[in-house]
């Protein structure tokens, strides 16, 4: 795995550090993550690691393409790994929990607009809000 995160860090012309290396690892087992709880995954394994370091590396990773921004309104940023084709996301209107949604229908950016304004639309971006499951067997 370690080797993996690697190459792909080498492959987009990143250096290859211990917090990158971190960041991705935990991306990869916890998706839809804000940049605070990153912090506190990887300090644990990279004590040296600052919150400014953090925003700098989830940074450089996303310009590499190796890691996705999402900003669900009312929410901080969030990273995941899941890159390149071009789904959505479901918010639970309570408690905030994010799952991904494939394509709705067709090939990328699944949405035709009534109009680009001359724009070359590239993706589309939807943002499904809801209960979730857990908030769903919670009475309010």
């Amino acid at each position: 795995m370690q080797a993996e995160l690697e190459a792909q860090l080498r492959g987009t012309g990143l250096r290859v550090t211990a917090g990158r290396i971190a960041v991705l690892d935990a991306l990869d087992t916890l998706p839809h993550t804000d940049a605070e709880r990153l912090f506190r995954i990887v300090s644990h394994s990279v004590p040296t690691t600052s919150v400014q370091s953090m925003h700098n590396i989830l940074s450089d990773l996303t310009a590499a393409g190796l890691v996705r921004r999402i900003e669900p309104a009312g929410s901080a940023a969030l990273y995941e790994r899941r890159i390149g084709d071009n789904h959505h996301h479901v918010v639970c209107s309570r408690c905030g929990a994010v799952a991904d949604v494939d394509c709705a229908v067709g090939e990328a950016p699944c949405l035709t607009p009534s109009t680009t304004s001359g724009f070359a639309i590239q993706t589309a971006e939807v943002t499904f809000w809801g209960i979730c499951p857990d908030c769903q067997t919670v009475s309010v």
